[in-house]
């Protein structure tokens, strides 16, 4: 059984008020889990796992209290992945590109211009791709929910120039997250890509410690990045979806009952966030334009053809296993 300490009461100060934190009167939650991500409370995900949370205390009678630190308030990504680990923290949305420092094959869905539209995302991460990767999760003492969130297509930002081909990114300084397969992509343009937590990627852009960054158009909103930067090159370069993670002790520590619960109503929010993105998405592109950001298309097939000439797709095919990138391929069609 969980209990609240004082330490752990303290911290839960910071997190959203969806509850109201008890010592341990007799109604008190049996179980108290906490789950962090990294997202603005303004962004859909912190929403719809809002509403899970909400669901799975009444559906349990009140026997397990969820309760929700957003915006990295527990820590950076790399930080709380590990305190995921140690289970200091029982739940945590990541992106797997990001879990690939500890799951390698994670980041598939991130190898760039692969999947060109969400007709090919969804049967693949909902199906083989992602049975494959839950299962190389499953090896490192934890437990990935069967639905992933949207984090959405990413798209490449800059404060000096407009990226409008290959070449544009030629000594180009970006940030990028904490990712080998993030850090592959951009040097095979030629880029000079820094890892930088997304806790500290507003100061680095601000600070001009780099030019650019990338990501969805949601987080470039939410986050206030338009604040920083001028250009929004659409390059859909990479789609990108975080993992519902569990401890896996925390987790098989819940009767089998509230287990079911939790899964099931965790992955219906997640489903009911994908349409909220898919619909913020499509007025996204005003309201930045609004705010005063240059939007710039750009031609995925260039940038598809630059990566193949540099060796990427062949670097990441072996580097995956023929399993893991088959799998991949079957999906999208040859890339290498």
């Amino acid at each position: 059984m969980t209990r609240l300490t004082r330490r752990s009461m303290l911290a839960a100060g910071a997190a959203v008020p969806l509850f109201a934190i008890r010592t341990r009167p007799a109604h008190a939650a049996e179980f108290s889990y906490k789950y962090a991500n990294n997202l603005p409370l303004s962004h859909p995900m912190n929403a719809r796992a809002a509403e899970a949370a909400s669901r799975v205390k009444e559906k349990t009678g009140g026997r397990l209290e969820i309760q929700i630190f957003p915006n990295n308030q527990l820590g950076s990504d790399t930080d709380t992945l590990s305190q995921l680990r140690s289970g200091a923290v029982e739940f945590f949305t990541l992106s797997g590109l990001i879990l690939s420092t500890l799951v390698p094959t994670a980041s598939i869905n991130g190898v760039g211009f692969a999947f060109k539209d969400y007709g090919q995302v969804w049967p693949a991460m909902d199906g083989p791709l992602g049975a494959h990767v839950r299962g190389e999760v499953a090896k490192r003492g934890l437990y990935a929910f069967a639905r992933q969130w949207d984090n959405g297509y990413r798209q490449i930002t800059s404060s000096t120039r407009p990226i409008r081909t290959p070449e544009d990114l030629n000594g180009f300084k970006i940030r990028v997250p904490p990712s080998p397969l993030w850090t592959s992509l951009f040097k095979a343009f030629g880029a000079s890509p820094t890892s930088i937590n997304f806790s500290e990627t507003y100061s680095a852009l601000q600070t001009r410690i780099v030019d650019g960054q990338e990501n969805p158009l949601a987080i470039i909103d939410t986050a206030k990045l338009y604040e920083v930067q001028k250009y929004l090159s659409v390059t859909n370069h990479m789609w990108d979806g975080f993992w519902f993670l569990a401890n896996r002790r925390a987790f098989e520590a819940l009767p089998a009952d509230i287990r079911q619960t939790v899964e099931a109503e965790f992955n219906a929010s997640a489903l009911a966030e994908r349409e909220d993105v898919a619909k913020l998405n499509a007025t996204l592109q005003g309201s930045l334009k609004a705010r005063g950001m240059e939007f710039i298309d750009t031609d995925a097939t260039a940038f598809r053809a630059a990566l193949k000439k540099a060796g990427f797709y062949a670097e990441w095919r072996e580097k995956f296993g023929a399993e893991a990138w088959g799998a991949l391929e079957a999906a999208v069609g040859s890339l290498a």
